[in-house]
């Protein structure tokens, strides 16, 4: 039956659902960043709940599909469609707010599962449910095609958020907007199956070989189904894989991970869409290449490393790649009767390759050696798909062994080049010693991935100089001399290597907030800036903006708030509520001294347009340079009362701050990084 208002119906379901699958995974994810940090640890455990409850979706699909008669499958889903009504609006609650600094992956999981659970999991059904509705009730399409049109829907909703719906609706509206847009899709999902229910025939062959004019053909063995899960779970595990590499090795480029993710989207589309895009004779010889040139650029001084070689070289190898993996798996495809296995077995793989680089290596490997790992387990699946081709097949068996040994050449390189390398949910740490020939000295380093978060420098007379972006000219520097007193309180949020424990005398407290234990402990084992430190240091382990909101008024003179140099810059701490946090532990006279230097995102427009909006003073200060101890930096100083900031060495150093036209005050419930991309 050709009818195209019904056929029209039913990929109007699929659309939908895939759609808003897609949306609600940065819309929730926003939620609930400023409660764990804002790093994009969280968002990996996010990526985590998904995919398994994606595959809980398929299961399901799978079970009622094979299992139950049309009546009792619109029954149950129609139940289960209602009873996800209770979850609206999807707005997360507080009370999930951590209250500690334990490992927040359970507590994140949770709170997903009371906030959007059950509608997700409804969502997660619908691409293999309602394929199988289409074959049984003989619509006309072609049924795999409705798999490329559900990748087409997260391709535009991926896209769409970040550069459309976010610059322009608060997390309220976007929930809102999203609850209302699940209510649509509800109502196309009950449309369908009440269609499936009066036109569904019988689950034989020969009737499904009837609806899309093919044979049925022998039915999947164990085999099939673990090659299924193999191609699928490698093509996750390089998309998270890479992903990490990118956006934590190599630059810390914001909006850089919608890259990769766009590009295996792509190449499901592309692979299902139709027959035509994959041809082995291309795909297989340029992902033996790929494979080879991107192994070999994990070894340390190699391209690999390099921004501009790195970035497109691992793209175009995810996706060469996957174009590889999932066009074998559409070779693979069965007959529709047994679409609903095929689809169980693809999100098993999917949540399988996404757990074991998400959860399981950051507990395992102390650096992001699942890349390496990834490229020779996917040479030796090449090997294996490809085994009825001997030259292929022992190319590829050849591959392995290449890919393991530049995978062994970078462990010995990172533990022959790094004094101290250890990784947890925060990501990667490492410090390493470099000598500088200027000065005659060694420096030490500290390193979170890309980013450097401190040095110092072991000599001496230097070691308890401040360096990097912390000198006596820069911002925090001079906000710290001007309010200098007997007893001086500086907090400071963010520690990196605890550099600013060097200004502290006799009788002065320094209290540092820092959200990873292992950069407390890298603090103290590896550099001596707080052992040093005259001053009384504290240590909070923990969210800086949560653990001061449950603190008493700390009366500070200086609070210096440096944790934006990075891609995944945590709003939450620079934003109009965040502000107020901070001034109700300021004394009169203090100042509140941001951190902005940042080589893609222009930050100080940001804080002046919070501290106009309540009223406060502004002083930007750049620090242009040529001292070999220090780096060209900005600070963005705000105080209460104009005295505060009226001290010569900053009177006489501040510069305006440049707005941004139409930038509004960022606030818990509305921000956006876009707007300020230099």
């Amino acid at each position: 039956m050709r009818n195209p208002a019904i056929q029209w119906l039913f990929a109007g379901a699929i659309f939908a659902s895939a759609f808003s699958l897609f949306l609600v995974q940065p819309l929730i994810a926003k939620q609930i960043l400023p409660w764990f940090g804002g790093t994009a640890a969280v968002w990996a455990i996010c990526m985590v709940f998904f995919q398994t409850t994606l595959l809980a979706g398929y299961a399901y699909a799978d079970l009622v599909a094979s299992r139950l008669a049309p009546r009792r499958q619109l029954a149950l889903h129609a139940t289960l469609l209602l009873a996800s009504l209770w979850f609206l609006p999807i707005v997360a609650s507080s009370a999930w707010k951590p209250q500690d600094a334990q490992d927040p992956s359970l507590l994140i999981i949770g709170l997903l599962l009371a906030t959007v659970g059950l509608p997700y999991f409804m969502l997660s059904t619908t691409g293999p449910l309602v394929q199988s509705w289409v074959a049984r009730a003989r619509v006309g399409q072609q049924v795999y095609r409705l798999f490329s049109l559900s990748n087409m829907a997260s391709l535009v909703a991926l896209i769409s958020y970040p550069f459309l719906i976010e610059p322009v609706a608060t997390l309220r509206a976007q929930a809102l907007g999203w609850s209302a847009l699940y209510l649509g899709f509800a109502g196309l999902c009950l449309a369908s199956g009440v269609y499936f229910v009066r036109h569904a025939h019988g689950p034989s062959a020969q009737t499904e070989a009837a609806a899309d004019g093919s044979d049925a053909g022998p039915r999947p063995g164990w085999r099939d189904a673990l090659l299924w899960l193999s191609l699928a779970a490698m093509a996750s595990w390089l998309l998270v894989a890479i992903t990490n590499h990118i956006t934590q090795n190599v630059a810390a480029i914001p909006f850089l991970w919608v890259l990769p993710l766009t590009l295996y989207l792509l190449t499901f589309v592309l692979c299902f869409e139709s027959d035509r895009w994959y041809r082995r004779g291309l795909f297989v010889p340029a992902g033996g290449a790929l494979l080879a040139l991107c192994a070999y650029g994990l070894h340390e001084g190699s391209i690999g490393f390099e921004v501009k070689v790195a970035v497109p070289l691992y793209a175009l190898g995810l996706f060469v790649l996957c174009m590889f993996l999932h066009g074998e798996m559409a070779r693979l495809r069965p007959h529709t009767r047994h679409l609903t296995r095929f689809y169980l077995m693809l999100s098993v793989g999917g949540a399988l390759g996404g757990s074991l680089v998400g959860l399981m290596a950051p507990r395992v490997f102390p650096a992001y050696y699942e890349l390496g790992l990834g490229f020779a387990l996917t040479a030796l699946l090449a090997a294996v798909v490809l085994r009825r081709q001997r030259a292929l097949s022992a190319t590829a068996l050849a591959l392995v062994v290449f890919c393991g040994v530049f995978l062994a050449q970078q462990v010995r390189d990172d533990l022959s080049s790094t004094r101290r390398l250890q990784r947890n949910f925060y990501g990667t740490l490492y410090t390493v010693d470099v000598p500088d020939e200027t000065l005659k000295d060694t420096v030490r380093l500290l390193y979170h991935g890309s980013i450097q978060h401190g040095e110092q420098y072991l000599s001496p007379e230097r070691r308890r100089e401040p360096t990097a972006y912390y000198g006596r000219s820069a911002g925090v520097g001079l906000a710290i001399e001007a309010t200098r007193r007997p007893g001086q309180r500086v907090g400071v949020i963010g520690l990196g290597a605890g550099t600013l424990a060097a200004y502290g005398r006799p009788g002065d407290v320094h209290r540092m907030y820092e959200i990873n234990p292992e950069v407390i402990d890298i603090a103290r084992s590896e550099f001596s800036f707080v052992a040093d430190s005259a001053a009384q240091v504290e240590m909070v382990l923990g969210d800086a903006r949560l653990s001061m909101e449950r603190e008493g008024p700390q009366g500070y003179d200086v609070l210096a708030v440096d944790a934006f140099s990075g891609d995944s810059v945590p709003v939450h701490l620079i934003t109009m509520e965040a502000m107020q946090v901070y001034l109700s532990h300021l004394r009169p006279g203090g100042i509140v001294a941001f951190h902005v230097t940042n080589r893609f995102l222009n930050l100080p427009p940001v804080v002046a347009a919070i501290a106009q909006a309540q009223g406060l003073q502004v002083a930007h200060i750049r620090d242009e340079n040529d001292n070999p101890l220090l780096r060209n930096t900005d600070w963005v100083l705000v105080a209460r009362e104009p005295e505060a900031l009226a001290h010569a060495g900053i009177a006489q150093r501040a510069r305006p701050v440049v707005p941004i036209p139409g930038l509004a005050p960022w606030t818990d419930d509305f921000n956006n990084l876009f707007a300020i991309l230099k």
